[in-house]
């Protein structure tokens, strides 16, 4: 597949695109109502995740939001008929938005962040299940759950968030529903650095096609141990792990070719 060349095309809320080779963007696509999220939205991210997953010309994923922010949470149209919908129609929504949550989270690829505007609520959490966060000035990290009476624990932000600040800071940001901007998200860990909105999509752009260069299973074997060893009880289980991820990649052929390479340098 040609860089630039749409991936997908029969998507309601989302466009996929292949800007540059090895690279696919991910946008989500609803600027008018600030990429809010839907029903809709949750099973066509399911979806694309598990078509990026299998497809072999791409090697790294950046998601992004259309227009001026990246995703500003459920949205309160929809929000408004929770009082009479059935609890097991409610359930069925939450289990796909979990379904979608985890399915970018899980992708076997690197997944790049680039924030620009509100990351609010649903949108937070979508945030911390990709590898990395780019921020730019304008965006603003909020999980505005308990604002509007929901728990702050959705979508993973309980689990997630910690792991990026450590407790404390989670906890006040969780608790509190307050923003954090592009500066403060940097220092804290939230976002790996914040940059200028016009450079933003380029910046996510070269990060994730240094990632793509490399061999694909190694990059993956690579995600799979940081995302294991995170919980690992020991170093001794986290050592395990690694050993069997290099193992199994020290006759990948992409492997023989890289130290060839190297060595012909």
């Amino acid at each position: 597949m040609d860089p630039g060349e749409e991936v997908l095309t029969s998507l309601a809320t989302l466009r996929v695109e292949q800007p540059r080779a090895g690279v696919a963007q991910l946008t989500l696509d609803r600027p008018a109502r600030l990429n809010a999220m839907t029903g809709a939205m949750f099973a066509e991210l399911a979806e694309v995740a598990a078509r990026l997953a299998e497809d072999t010309s791409v090697r790294a994923v950046l998601l992004t939001g259309a227009g001026t922010a990246f995703c500003a949470g459920y949205d309160l149209d929809d929000a408004a008929r929770f009082p009479d919908s059935g609890t097991d129609e409610l359930y069925a929504l939450q289990d796909r938005a979990v379904r979608a949550l985890h399915a970018v989270y899980a992708l076997p690829k690197p997944v790049v962040a680039a924030v620009r505007g509100a990351a609010a609520g649903g949108g937070f959490s979508l945030s911390l299940a990709a590898d990395i966060r780019l921020a730019g000035e304008s965006a603003r990290f909020q999980a505005v759950f308990v604002r509007i009476g929901l728990s702050g624990g959705d979508l993973g932000a309980s689990w997630l968030l910690p792991r990026l600040v450590g407790t404390g800071l989670a906890a006040e940001i969780l608790y509190t529903g307050r923003p954090v901007y592009a500066a403060e998200a940097a220092r804290i860990g939230l976002a790996n650095r914040a940059v200028p909105d016009a450079a933003l999509l380029d910046e996510a752009l070269d990060l994730a096609e240094q990632m793509a260069a490399h061999p694909p299973l190694a990059v993956s074997l690579t995600k799979r141990s940081l995302h294991a060893s995170v919980d690992a009880p020991s170093l001794a289980a986290a050592l395990e792990l690694e050993s069997r991820a290099q193992v199994s990649l020290m006759r990948d052929p992409a492997t023989t070719t890289a130290i060839a390479h190297l060595r012909s340098r």
